[in-house]
């Protein structure tokens, strides 16, 4: 019976720290914020409850809908890049080819990297009057004069780019782990009956992977909608809010740093905000596990 209690002792002293940041960094802060929501406050001085018209103020709130407009935007084509690219990188490391653990390494390296030290070096690759990328394409003769990257017309393009080199590896290593657990013994069966490469890869691969990619679908449009590290350094959501997507608009209401930040807190409504683009989140996320849910059955 001593011994029992000690080792519930051990376990819980173990748990603790984890219990204790999970309370304190993401419990708290989310009654915090299902509070604050109803309240006028700035984050100093007191705070007025207002009810309903953060909500209100957030119905009439073009900046916030060009946002959830730029988040689709920017994941839609996040998505339609990174899913093939990862699949596809997958498919050929699976392989047994020379040096295949290096590769692997050296695609996967992006995803242990920082996001901002990422963002800084593609600033500076992507920049419109010494960028790597225009001084290749004008010494190549494919353009005449730089392109503006970073301008209205390329900047999301841009910022996609290197959200997809950023999340290609990460996703590349869930897929290649999908594919290792298919067993051998249905590809050489098939091709003893005489079924192609790509008659293995249609009839056997992707009805194996589907439960794998299910999840591997679900993470990357999650991290799709929330991400905006990379665009808050490369273009702050600019130019003209072409790149502002719903978190980084967030981010700006309750941590005004810079100069496209409004002038002062707006935590009240920030909260607002930040439940709207949590409600957005967990929709578009519902909805994908409705439309897949055979997904996970493996034929």
């Amino acid at each position: 019976m001593i011994y029992k209690w000690r080792r519930l002792g051990e376990n819980s002293l173990f748990l603790a720290p984890s219990i204790i940041l999970t309370l304190t960094l993401g419990i708290y802060p989310l009654f915090w914020m299902l509070r604050y929501m109803f309240y006028d406050y700035a984050g100093y001085g007191e705070a007025l409850f207002i009810g309903l018209d953060n909500f209100s103020r957030l119905l009439r709130d073009g900046l916030f809908w060009e946002s959830v407009r730029n988040t689709f935007v920017f994941a839609g084509g996040k998505l339609l890049l990174t899913l093939p690219l990862s699949l596809l990188l997958a498919v050929i490391l699976n392989g047994k080819l020379r040096g295949v653990s290096l590769l692997r390494g050296i695609y996967f390296m992006p995803t242990v990297i920082s996001t901002a030290v990422i963002s800084v070096v593609f600033y500076n690759i992507f920049n419109s009057y010494n960028g790597m990328v225009n001084t290749v394409l004008m010494k190549l003769h494919l353009v005449s004069a730089p392109v503006d990257w970073l301008g209205p017309k390329h900047a999301m393009l841009t910022v996609i780019i290197v959200a997809v080199w950023g999340a290609v590896g990460n996703y590349m290593l869930l897929f290649l782990a999908g594919l290792q657990s298919i067993p051998q013994d249905l590809y050489e069966s098939a091709a003893i009956d005489g079924a192609n490469a790509g008659r293995r890869f249609w009839n056997i691969t992707l009805p194996m992977l589907a439960p794998v990619a299910q999840m591997v679908i679900m993470l990357a449009i999650i991290a799709s909608l929330k991400g905006y590290e990379s665009i808050m350094v490369i273009t702050e959501g600019g130019p003209i809010g072409k790149t502002e997507v719903m978190y980084l608009y967030l981010y700006k209401l309750l941590f005004p740093v810079s100069t496209g930040s409004p002038v002062a807190q707006q935590l009240g409504y920030g909260s607002a905000v930040g439940f709207a683009s949590a409600v957005i989140v967990g929709a578009v996320t519902g909805l994908y596990f409705f439309f897949s849910r055979k997904m996970n059955k493996v034929y």
